[in-house]
């Protein structure tokens, strides 16, 4: 089973910066796979935000963060995202997931493990 935690999620004015981490406690994912950033926020979906393809690192963004967010991996247990430039459009529950099988990087389905998410608030 693999865990994982968030952290790093608080409350800033718009135009702030903030940096979320995610963790691998435990468990094992293939490289094939995607490493994601999803938020949400009550009564809609989860979106996905960033993620990182393992094997060579290529990543995907939503059009809503291009060129504000940046996600990257200090290690191999550890992956970030740099939020830059921060709306209050961006506030939400930040989850980081893994895939057990290669999906697109964007679906929450496509995803199988999941942390518990960290609090980004950002107000105008």
């Amino acid at each position: 089973q693999v865990q994982l935690v968030e952290s790093g999620g608080d409350s800033v004015q718009a135009g702030g910066s903030l940096r979320l981490s995610c963790e691998v406690s435990s468990g094992y994912t293939p490289g094939n796979t995607y490493w994601g950033w999803f938020r949400q926020t009550t009564g809609k979906e989860r979106e996905g935000v960033a993620a990182m393809f393992i094997q060579d690192g290529a990543t995907y963004y939503a059009d809503s963060v291009k060129g504000r967010f940046t996600v990257s991996r200090h290690n191999a247990n550890t992956l970030y995202l740099q939020m830059n430039g921060l709306k209050p459009e961006d506030t939400g529950m930040y989850y980081c997931a893994r895939q057990r099988l290669s999906g697109p990087p964007h679906e929450a389905v496509a995803y199988d493990y999941w942390g518990q998410g960290t609090q980004v608030t950002v107000s105008a």
